[in-house]
């Protein structure tokens, strides 16, 4: 599996930690940045991480700023992407199999970095469970 990477200032310590607990499990990362903890624009990294999901060159995201939201908007504006705020495994969970969720927003300043190592393992395993959650998401569109 590949996984791309993106956050801001505020997200940067926690995606670090991230990061390397991923390599340490064995996964493909892709760090679009930021790469320090210095004053950033979240857009300036979600937008190339969310565009390489979007455009399959990576299977799934994790963005990570200081609420969340704000790198979490960025990536819906691609087409294909579906980003999810994660605060907590069950809101994780339930993304993943019933929106088909691909990129996972964490806001670093509201979670601890356990709560964001049991997000991400559960992102990362759970499968979309189709059906009538298929109907649901065919009809999100990426709008011009």
């Amino acid at each position: 599996m590949r996984i791309a990477l993106a956050n801001d200032h505020a997200g940067y310590r926690l995606k670090e930690l991230i990061k390397n607990y991923l390599i340490n499990k064995g996964y493909e990362v892709n760090d679009f940045g930021s790469n320090s903890n210095e004053s950033s624009d979240y857009p300036d990294y979600a937008h190339p991480m969310a565009g390489s999901v979007g455009n399959n060159e990576n299977d799934i995201g994790i963005s990570f700023c200081g609420s969340g939201n704000g790198i979490n908007m960025v990536a819906n504006k691609h087409k294909g992407v579906r980003s999810a705020l994660c605060w907590n495994v069950e809101i994780a969970e339930l993304a993943r199999k019933h929106n088909n969720a691909n990129i996972c927003a964490i806001p670093s300043r509201f979670i601890s970095d356990e709560e964001a190592i049991k997000v991400v393992d559960k992102f990362l395993v759970t499968g979309f469970d189709g059906g009538r959650h298929q109907r649901r998401v065919d009809k999100i569109q990426f709008l011009k």
